[in-house]
């Protein structure tokens, strides 16, 4: 009881951690949303451009692997970094949780456009040569046929992303961003308050765990099989 009462008589906590928690939503929710916008076409270009796909482009699919492994292979705290400029020239800033938006979606469209590309690739071929013969258009068999079958598949990996965001989100903290992850630096390890970091992390576990459990309901619910 006493700890409790020492939690909620401390302002950092009253008052900081409720604007850091909301700082977290919108940064973690607005790249998500650019991310699934960006990283489904590629995904899905992905896969209709590899060989045995609706339009085998070899080249071009080459290069779209190469710029989504280099993607994926870059440590997110060292791609914020490197993409400071471009973050200022787009968002006028390299601080706050508006700036943290630019780095968290481009680590995270390589990330979810290779889970698109999985998950589509997973697809029962019979049923896309199926539409192919009834003579669907390409874009007819991705949409209609492809992204509709391996849906509950692309929930799961939208929700495995989401989770990477909410884990990128606070490490962007380290560089300014804000929310939770900045909060947790800032006040629980370099001003040694350990209930605020104690705080923080909680939040952060809670938030995971209830992206995961709704994902996994949402892909449940989908799944027809």
């Amino acid at each position: 009881m006493n700890a409790l009462t020492s939690l909620l008589d401390d302002p950092v906590i009253t008052q900081r951690v409720p604007e850091a928690t909301l700082e977290t939503l919108q940064m973690v929710g607005s790249s998500a949303a650019l991310t699934f916008l960006l990283g489904l076409p590629l995904g899905l270009l992905l896969h209709t451009t590899s060989p045995g796909g609706l339009a085998p482009r070899r080249a071009l699919n080459g290069v779209l692997g190469v710029v989504v492994n280099v993607g994926r292979s870059l440590p997110f705290i060292i791609l914020a970094i490197a993409v400071l400029p471009f973050t200022r020239a787009v968002v006028g800033t390299t601080l706050g949780w508006e700036a943290a938006v630019v780095p968290l979606t481009l680590g995270a469209v390589p990330f979810f456009a290779r889970l698109v590309e999985t998950a589509v690739r997973e697809v029962d071929p019979g049923k896309v040569e199926a539409a192919r013969v009834m003579g669907s258009t390409r874009r007819t068999v991705v949409t209609q046929v492809l992204v509709r079958e391996a849906l509950p598949s692309l929930v799961s990996g939208a929700t495995v992303t989401v989770i990477a965001l909410v884990a990128y989100s606070a490490m962007a903290g380290a560089i300014g961003a804000g929310g939770l992850g900045f909060l947790a630096i800032s006040y629980g390890y370099q001003r040694f308050e350990t209930s605020v970091m104690v705080v923080c992390v909680v939040l952060i576990v809670v938030l995971v765990q209830l992206v995961q459990v709704v994902g996994d309901a949402v892909a449940r619910r989908l799944d027809h099989r």
